[in-house]
């Protein structure tokens, strides 16, 4: 649990570098704006790692039996979870309702898989995980991002709903080789 609880803090520390403007523009003075990210991504990646590993190292320790049919609702908001998080990187129509589909794709993920998961371990990551991505929200928000103004051809939006569909296959697909269990 340790491992998993050190991978949390890495993470979530580096991420929230950018919620603070001038440790964040302290970071970019003293390492360049290419020091910075680069610095950024390993420490990002090393949490990651750390987070992955020390799940699947972890002391199983039930809290809660979740029903049943939370698994199933897990497969159906999966689906969007997924096409959010791709709407974060491709240019679509989505950006104009929300400014945060990345963050949002966060919280359903984060949401379905407390519902369908009762253990110590995947408690802390996915509350750890739902209360980033609304922090993170509200301190986007606070620093003001907004939304697109710009319309994007149709083509786009089905651009990310095949991507997000071929993501969440392959979640699907890998989720017990990555995760060490299967989704259904």
């Amino acid at each position: 649990m340790y491992i998993l609880l050190f991978g949390l803090i890495l993470f979530f520390a580096i991420h929230l570098l950018p919620a603070s403007v001038s440790l964040r523009q302290q970071a970019v003075h003293r390492l360049g704006e290419y020091g910075y990210k680069g610095a950024f991504a390993l420490i990002a990646l090393l949490g990651l790692a750390l987070v992955v590993y020390g799940m699947s190292a972890r002391e199983y320790i039930i809290i809660y039996q979740p029903p049943v049919w939370a698994r199933h609702l897990a497969l159906v908001f999966m689906l969007p979870a997924a096409i959010l998080l791709v709407a974060a990187y491709m240019p679509t129509n989505l950006k104009r309702f929300t400014r945060h589909p990345m963050l949002w794709g966060v919280t359903i993920w984060a949401t379905i898989h407390l519902l369908a998961n009762g253990d110590l371990g995947s408690i802390v990551l996915f509350c750890s995980f739902l209360v980033y991505s609304l922090f993170d929200m509200w301190s986007a928000n606070r620093r003001g991002a907004s939304k697109s103004n710009e319309t994007k051809p149709l083509r786009y939006d089905a651009g990310i709903v095949v991507t997000g569909t071929a993501v969440y296959g392959l979640l699907y697909y890998l989720h017990p080789y990555f995760f060490g269990v299967p989704v259904i």
